[in-house]
């Protein structure tokens, strides 16, 4: 993963949907945007194309993927941009590829706990800042047939994934740090275009090789800008190999969704985006690392992204057998149990308006308002400021109804139990007569005031 943004410039914004784009007749032009950088939010309109409605129907309805940092870092066990923050020599760096042999079976277990967790997608680092090819190429020795592992990762991967009826994502990292012109193909035009060929091969063995992929999803562009990179070719060849798939903007293109990066940064302009995030502060294995996020805290930031319309891609970094760390199980298992109550309050929700309280956060599916209470305060809980009128009123676990009271500043919800009824956080589903808003400036301005 990236750790600065990159800025990008409006030409370099051009045609991020490639083949698709050209397909329709839209003019790249139409598409370009100014941006701070990539994972910032752009701020004028972006309407998806007809064909981007098409290919990210599945996507905006799964909401939850996993995203799987594995790599040689894994076996170094200290994160995976170790290799440049501690200056690793290269001949002290590579000898993890003769060692790094992940047990078979890994990815089966990857993908029943996404699964399990409640998610409908996976990204998997086929090519990390490393330059470690996880799958079988014939561009380079330097990959998991030719060295330790003795077979194709990827391939293992994408067959686990399919078993369990996930969709299949590729990270692929443009920037390399063991590629000889990795750098060098910034100042030097004969290494910038034996670089660019290199790339664009890995990506078409990527594409070629592993039958229908749902995402590829580019990162960290570093040395080279768009033209650089060739990036307009590159996409066209990615549509023309795949169709159906979805990429994001971190080619330096505009891309089919923004990506912001351990933050939920919610788009307002129509534009799709996915917030990816750790389980700790680590992407790759860091044996250290045991800032573990809560499965409260996993489930919060769900419903945030879900609330504004966007997906959220978590992430798990296997240790170097391939298991997943014993506290990322737990977490998700959690959150999985939470998911199979609450799922429907995630898959395929709407964009919600309402939003304030100090105890709970909002999600809606047409006119139905979820309020999620992530601190249960007893027997009754109150939202300020609906505007339309509540028909009933249920607690999602049990599904058994609430009493409520409702006036032109409030909806008193009473008779709750003492305890929250579910764990991390308890949903009420509220029926409305139309799709649910909410003004608390109203409520401020004109609820009556004690006199003095």
């Amino acid at each position: 993963m990236a750790t600065n943004a990159m800025n990008l410039s409006r030409r370099n914004m051009l045609l991020g949907t490639g083949a698709a784009v050209a397909a329709l007749g839209v003019s790249p032009l139409a598409l370009a945007q100014k941006t701070k950088s990539m994972s910032e939010r752009n701020p004028e309109p972006v309407p998806p194309t007809p064909d981007q409605i098409r290919r990210m129907k599945w996507w905006h309805e799964a909401r939850f993927g996993m995203f799987i940092h594995f790599g040689l870092y894994s076996q170094h066990a200290r994160h995976e941009w170790a290799m440049e923050e501690e200056a690793i020599p290269i001949g002290e760096y590579t000898p993890l590829a003769k060692v790094f042999d992940p047990a078979p079976g890994s990815a089966r277990g990857w993908a029943k706990l996404a699964k399990a967790a409640g998610m409908k997608y996976m990204v998997l680092t086929t090519k990390h800042h490393e330059g470690f090819c996880n799958f079988d190429t014939k561009l380079t020795d330097y990959c998991a047939t030719k060295q330790g592992p003795g077979r194709d990762i990827v391939r293992e991967y994408v067959d686990a994934a399919r078993a369990e009826g996930l969709h299949v994502g590729f990270y692929y990292s443009l920037m390399d740090w063991h590629h000889p012109d990795g750098a060098r193909c910034a100042t030097d035009e004969a290494a910038r275009k034996r670089f660019v060929e290199y790339t664009h091969g890995l990506i078409r063995e990527l594409l070629t090789n592993y039958g229908k992929i749902d995402i590829l999803w580019y990162d960290v562009a570093w040395p080279l800008d768009a033209d650089g990179w060739e990036s307009e070719r590159m996409n066209k060849m990615v549509f023309e190999l795949q169709p159906d798939i979805i990429v994001n903007n971190r080619n330096q293109l505009l891309g089919d969704f923004s990506t912001p990066e351990q933050h939920i940064a919610a788009e307002n302009n129509g534009r799709a985006w996915e917030s990816c995030m750790t389980l700790n502060d680590s992407w790759g294995f860091q044996r250290a690392d045991d800032n573990w996020k809560t499965s409260k805290t996993i489930v919060r930031n769900l419903i945030t992204c879900a609330r504004d319309g966007g997906n959220y891609l978590l992430n798990v970094g296997p240790q170097p057998d391939g298991a997943v760390p014993e506290e990322s199980v737990r977490v998700l298992t959690e959150v999985g149990q939470w998911m199979a109550v609450n799922g429907e309050t995630i898959y395929k929700s709407d964009p919600c308006q309402p939003r304030r309280s100090e105890y709970a956060s909002f999600t809606r599916t047409g006119n139905t308002l979820y309020m999620h209470v992530h601190f249960w305060p007893g027997e009754d809980v109150a939202i300020s400021g609906l505007t339309v009128k509540v028909k009933s009123a249920r607690l999602l676990k049990t599904n058994q109804e609430v009493k409520f009271s409702q006036d032109p500043y409030r909806v008193h919800l009473t008779g709750l139990p003492m305890d929250a009824p579910d764990s991390p956080v308890t949903t009420i589903a509220l029926e409305c007569e139309g799709e649910p808003k909410q003004d608390t400036d109203y409520v401020r301005k004109n609820k009556p005031r004690g006199g003095v």
